[in-house]
């Protein structure tokens, strides 16, 4: 199963932006990023599968998920930040074969430790 480490959280300003890393022992076609806030779900937020793109509509627009399959790599670049973006980041792989990568977190069969995003007003 495929270990997951996330890097790059921390403390910013609203408005400002963050870049998330997520360091992985081998490259998975289909890996996600989901967030959970305190006495919230779990949500997702962006999923990569094979190059493609899909993001939640909260962070449409400000958040872009990439992948670096050359360094094992997951990143999520988050720009705009706002107050509502403050959880518990969360990178996720899905290591069964075929093409259904949804945006749910029971999809998933590796998770990261998670890494705290605080966003002030």
């Amino acid at each position: 199963q495929v270990q997951l480490v996330e890097f790059g959280g921390g403390s910013v300003q609203a408005g400002g932006s963050l870049r998330l890393s997520c360091a992985a022992s081998y490259s998975s076609d289909c890996m996600s990023w989901f967030r959970q806030a305190p006495g919230k779900e779990r949500e997702g937020v962006a999923r990569i599968y094979r190059g493609g793109t899909y993001y939640a509509d909260s962070v449409k627009g400000r958040f872009t998920i990439s992948q670096d399959n050359a360094k094992n790599t997951l990143y999520l670049e988050m720009t705009s930040l706002k107050p509502e973006d403050t959880a518990m980041y969360y990178c996720a792989a899905r290591s069964f074969s075929g093409s259904w990568c949804p945006l749910l977190a029971h999809a998933y069969n590796a998770w990261g430790q998670g890494t705290q995003v605080t966003v002030s007003s």
